[in-house]
């Protein structure tokens, strides 16, 4: 589902270039849940940025779905996470003059879907929130407003969801409400799951774990490297 090749990311600072990701090459197959884990500033949100298309590499080879990423301009990138890629942020990123409803419509209306309301109706109840439909973000908990954005997130029933760090900015009792929230609907969809996170807790229930270091990408749950850092 995810095929990278040697990805670079670099970025102009006033004293020069300088390299946030070192080459970075691996593999994610159709259905795993993988989460990225590491120290702030090891470039894990960089890198899920590349990967979800809200961010240009570089160098290197993205592939998602069989698609090349790394050769599209941002209208192509644009077109392919519509299709195929959900993205929930840390910071929610809900828009503020909509109800609940109409946020987690926006991204199926985007998409062309003529049932986006009855869509979003149906995943607001699966995450626990029909009763607030119509609420606007300002009126809902964190823990709500996490739980909007991962049916925003899922409403297209995308092959790919990418979450930074999904439950950064909740209590205790609302991450493991959003952790289980996540795996199910993952479970239920099918949908490859690729997490970035501090907590090692939610890293260890997925299938694999993925360490950033220095911009550079290794594996820490089987023997195999998948990346190596200069």
């Amino acid at each position: 589902m995810i095929s990278t090749r040697n990805i670079i990311k670099n970025v102009m600072t006033s004293e020069g270039e300088l390299q946030i990701l070192q080459p970075i090459s691996f593999e994610v197959k159709d259905g795993e849940s993988v989460a990225i884990v590491g120290a702030s500033g090891s470039g894990k949100s960089t890198l899920l940025s590349l990967l979800a298309g809200l961010d240009e590499v570089s160098g290197g080879e993205i592939l998602l779905d069989g698609e090349p990423l790394h050769t599209m301009d941002e209208e192509a990138r644009a077109r392919l996470r519509g299709e195929k890629v959900g993205f929930i942020f840390q910071s929610f990123m809900l828009v503020q003059s909509l109800t609940a409803i109409e946020n987690v419509m926006l991204p199926a209306e985007i998409a062309g879907y003529k049932d986006a309301k009855a869509r979003a109706q149906d995943i607001l109840e699966q995450v626990g929130l029909s009763h607030r439909a119509h609420h606007y973000p300002n009126q809902l908990s964190g823990g709500e407003q996490q739980r909007v954005a991962i049916a925003r997130a899922f409403i297209g029933q995308p092959k790919i969801l990418f979450a930074d760090e999904p439950t950064g900015n909740l209590d205790a009792a609302n991450s493991d409400k959003i952790e289980q929230l996540l795996f199910q609907m993952n479970k239920d969809i099918g949908t490859t799951l690729v997490l970035v996170t501090h907590d090692n807790a939610l890293a260890q229930r997925c299938q694999r774990q993925l360490t950033m270091l220095g911009g550079a990408l290794t594996e820490t749950t089987t023997a195999s490297v998948i990346a190596q850092g200069a």
